[in-house]
């Protein structure tokens, strides 16, 4: 695709997702009182800003389409106290107040992420999630082991499979030097077991060449329509994208996934010029799923993360009184800091990926 016109998807992409998470901090602050400074979509210099009459807050459009904010008063808490009346402030607001506004960003993500999906099913067809085989490929493991057309799989290495996502990802996460241990239903709803191995295939795509690991197997992709089909779908995908996050976040913490094999947005880019191929349902799908891992990341206790100001307020009902905002900010500076050196080297291996 046009180079132009997967870089203006891309930014429109990232920028719906901001903004969405952004308005859900915005909109619990202005309803809870808290004096907000702006709110921006971007980050780095304006490119153009604006002040409402009568407005307290600054709307702005920032020059690096990757992420945004919603300023707020009391997260710089010294010099907010200054300016600023004392109700007004983040800090000064109940903590039930304050976890809303943190935890409504990533609220506003998993709610659009809903709607979106819910859409397409009802528009598009709601795609079924069953994990069901449509085609073994001859000279393929699975084949070679006697998997069969029409069976379900309910089982990968131990871990329970529900849908085409769970399948997906259990597959990617087995290690490609052992054997894979796969349960399946047949078509007499008998339970069978299966132990096959990866094959590794070498082939050239786009002039350069790929490996992939393979086990033959085709699954069923039908869809189905009606209002009743598309809320399932809503709710059985939302699940499913769920409990893939928090799989692959466990691994990632004890080592089953590398911090090298995460994409940061150069990877995000390449993502949408082929999704964008496949037209509007595809983007619609990408933003959700996107907007879904945005809001989960987001609420894990990590300082910097809507997550970490959370369990600030948690720790704070634990002991009865607030932690000091002078060394909350300073703990949040420096995961930020972390968070930031950890994107580079993210998006360093994105581009390392591009060109091999």
């Amino acid at each position: 695709m046009n180079f132009i016109i997967t870089l203006i998807l891309f930014i429109i992409i990232l920028g719906c997702i901001v903004f969405i998470h952004e308005f859900g901090h915005f909109t619990f602050a202005k309803l809870t009182g808290v004096y907000v400074y702006e709110f921006a979509i971007g980050m780095g210099p304006k490119l153009f800003s604006f002040k409402p009459k009568n407005s307290e807050t600054i709307y702005s459009i920032r020059a690096v389409p990757l992420g945004g904010f919603c300023s707020l008063a009391g997260e710089d808490f010294e010099n907010d106290e200054k300016k600023i009346p004392k109700d007004r402030l983040l800090q000064a607001k109940k903590p039930w107040q304050r976890f809303l506004i943190m935890f409504m960003g990533p609220g506003f993500n998993f709610i659009s992420a809903f709607i979106i999906l819910f859409l397409i099913g009802l528009i598009w067809g709601s795609p079924t999630t069953t994990p069901k085989i449509s085609s073994v490929e001859k000279g393929y493991p699975a084949y070679n082991v006697g998997i069969n057309k029409g069976d379900v799989v309910v089982e990968v290495n131990g871990h329970k499979i529900k849908t085409m996502d769970d399948l997906s990802l259990y597959l990617t996460l087995a290690p490609h030097n052992k054997d894979t241990k796969i349960v399946v239903k047949d078509n007499n709803n008998q339970e069978k077991e299966y132990s096959l191995r990866a094959k590794k295939v070498i082939e050239e795509v786009n002039g350069k060449k790929e490996t992939t690991y393979r086990y033959g197997i085709g699954l069923q992709t039908d869809k189905v329509y009606g209002l009743g089909n598309a809320f399932n779908y809503m709710i059985v995908k939302t699940t499913s994208l769920f409990r893939q996050m928090g799989v692959t976040v466990l691994y990632l913490f004890t080592g089953g996934v590398k911090v090298s094999q995460l994409s940061g947005p150069v990877g995000i880019y390449s993502i949408v010029g082929e999704q964008a191929k496949s037209g509007l349902s595809s983007i619609l799908y990408l933003i959700a799923y996107l907007s879904i891992n945005v809001g989960f990341l987001n609420l894990l206790p990590i300082p910097a993360f809507d997550g970490g100001h959370i369990l600030f307020i948690i720790i704070e009902k634990i002991k009865g009184s607030p932690v000091s905002p002078e060394l909350e900010n300073k703990i949040h500076t420096v995961g930020l800091y972390l968070l930031l050196l950890l994107m580079l080297f993210i998006t360093a291996n994105d581009i390392i990926r591009l060109f091999k």
